[in-house]
């Protein structure tokens, strides 16, 4: 079977994959380890507790 070049134009696409929605997940677990560990940083100079 093969397609003419007008079916080819008609064909339409971009659900969201699993593998999409994985890397968002693993993006937003990304920037909020390095929330907490900025946010670790600062407390920890702000206390002046470096040990």
């Amino acid at each position: 079977m093969s397609l003419k070049e007008q079916e080819l134009n008609e064909i339409t696409g971009g659900a969201i994959t699993a593998t999409l929605f994985n890397s968002i997940a693993r993006l937003i677990n990304t920037v909020l380890d390095l929330g907490r560990t900025v946010g670790s940083s600062i407390r920890r100079i702000s206390n002046r507790n470096y040990c």
